[in-house]
């Protein structure tokens, strides 16, 4: 209760005394916190405080326990620009035009509705000095990933890095970080990060106790991958580590407030771009200032919630308008549904749709026709890739396995993820979720009206960025060849209506 208490006049008051495990180091007492957000590239929830067993996530685990732990956070869409173009927001991509993955880089340009605003404008506005940076993967002077498909005025950034702000004066940063992209696409990559780990660690994940999840092959080419994947996840955590550390010691880490989350789940088959668990699910960790440590909550919630956690934490009005939510906020009334969405990724073109409560998961697939694994340049230059579909090719794989490449597809997916957590028994046709199924499609079908989702582009603005996408591979004549091919089968399966 006196937690709540403090966490109410915190925003009402704009007043902060520094409590709990984490801000005991240093602690002072100043009239606003720093708000510090690091965001990890392509990483699902394998922490060992989410209960992965083969790697150890020591910092990232002590940081969980100095706050709250959410286990059940999702991504409003299981791709970067438009997950990220959300997340600025605190808005549906969908809502706000952005869901089409690097939309907005030809001739014609996107722009955010009349009145909403991206995070750090508010934040600078209410005096934060406002940072982003890759630091400490890259060069603390360089400014970190933004991927916003929106135009955006660059000057909503301060600089790259917190220190050049005014003596006393709050920050609000960003640091962006590789996550699961430190392994590269090649097994060539893969194998060089490998060693680098093990100069680091003094030891490197072992393919050989890697398990698979059962809706992939025991491939060796996705053994090796995915024990390099954990491997990005190890560094990841010695990068919090040693942000952790910096605040530490320039006397910063009592009055900040530290959220870590990635920008969607690992990059495979099933998991980035896509709708199941493994491409939505995300780990989500604020702590620090004013938070009470020690917390592990399991109700749903968004990965467009850091928007409207941090204006709070800051004092600053959370807009009328924003989609995100204050989840810590005492009087937050707590979600039983979450929705996220995919579009168009890179060429290939999709729209699928799908909603989540705590033991079901719904997914519209409106392209039904189409196989989920469309040809796609990007993933498609991936070895794990390569090797799933020649293992397709030799009619090597089980049932589970092969779904990703049955076409024409299900209309609609329905999950029962206590039972079925692999998201492999579609319970769509059966009779016994016949009510419930219809009552997830309405549900689905009001979110859509009532959020504005702007669903599929028009042929001339895919025209406009596929120009961009063509002009940039122009120098590769085999990945040229490769896009123009993909485009014209994808205006090809739309003409014929699939």
């Amino acid at each position: 209760m006196k937690k709540i208490q403090f966490l109410l006049g915190l925003r009402i008051s704009l007043v902060i005394i520094s409590l709990g495990p984490l801000s005991m180091l240093n602690a002072q007492t100043t009239d606003r916190p720093n708000i510090l957000w690091i965001v990890a590239d392509d990483m699902s929830a394998n922490l060992s405080c989410y209960g992965e067993t083969l790697i150890e996530t020591p910092h990232l685990d002590k940081l969980a326990s100095n706050g709250i732990q959410f286990t059940k956070a999702f991504v409003t869409s299981p791709v970067c620009s438009t997950n990220r173009s959300a997340f600025i927001t605190g808005m549906y991509q969908t809502s706000i035009g952005a869901h089409h993955h690097r939309s907005g880089r030809g001739e014609l340009k996107i722009n955010l509705p009349d009145g909403i605003r991206p995070v750090p404008e508010l934040f600078q506005e209410a005096g934060y000095y406002t940072a982003i940076t890759g630091w400490p993967g890259r060069d603390r002077q360089n400014l970190g990933k933004t991927d916003y498909n929106f135009e955006w005025d660059r000057a909503m950034y301060d600089g790259p890095d917190w220190s050049k702000r005014k003596p006393g004066q709050p920050f609000f940063a960003q640091i962006q970080l590789r996550g699961g992209k430190h392994r590269g696409g090649d097994l060539a990559a893969s194998r060089k990060f490998a060693k680098q780990i093990e100069k680091m660690f003094g030891n490197k994940t072992d393919p050989a106790k890697v398990t698979l999840p059962p809706y992939y092959p025991d491939d060796p080419v996705l053994r090796e991958d995915w024990a390099a994947y954990l491997d990005s996840v190890r560094i990841t955590d010695k990068f919090v580590g040693d942000a952790i550390q910096r605040l530490k010691e320039e006397g910063n880490l009592g009055n900040t407030v530290v959220i870590f989350m990635t920008d969607h789940g690992i990059s495979h088959a099933r998991g980035k771009q896509f709708l199941y668990e493994e491409g939505i699910h995300i780990p989500f960790i604020v702590a620090g200032a004013g938070i009470e440590a020690s917390q592990v909550r399991d109700d749903l919630i968004e990965h467009i919630d850091i928007a409207a956690i941090s204006l709070g934490l800051a004092g600053i009005k959370i807009p009328d308008y924003m989609q995100a939510k204050d989840i810590i906020s005492p009087d937050y009334k707590k979600r039983n549904v979450i929705f996220s969405a995919r579009d168009r990724c890179d060429e290939t073109i999709e729209h699928l749709r799908c909603l989540r409560t705590n033991r079901y998961k719904y997914i519209r697939n409106f392209l039904y026709k189409r196989p989920h694994m469309q040809p796609n340049r990007y993933k498609d230059n991936k070895d794990i890739i390569k090797a799933l579909l020649a293992a397709h090719k030799a009619g090597a794989l089980n049932e589970a396995q092969s779904l990703i490449f049955n076409a024409p597809r299900p209309k609609e997916e329905l999950f029962d993820l206590k039972k079925d957590p692999h998201e492999i028994q579609n319970l769509a046709d059966d009779p016994k979720h016949e009510k419930r199924l219809i009552r997830f499609r309405n549900k689905l079908a009001r979110w859509m009206k009532h959020t504005n989702d702007h669903g599929p582009e028009s042929q001339a603005r895919y025209d406009s960025d596929m120009a961009v996408y063509l002009k940039s591979k122009s120098a590769d004549p085999v990945q040229g060849k490769i896009l123009t091919d993909n485009i014209t089968l994808m205006k090809k399966w739309a003409s014929e209506g699939k």
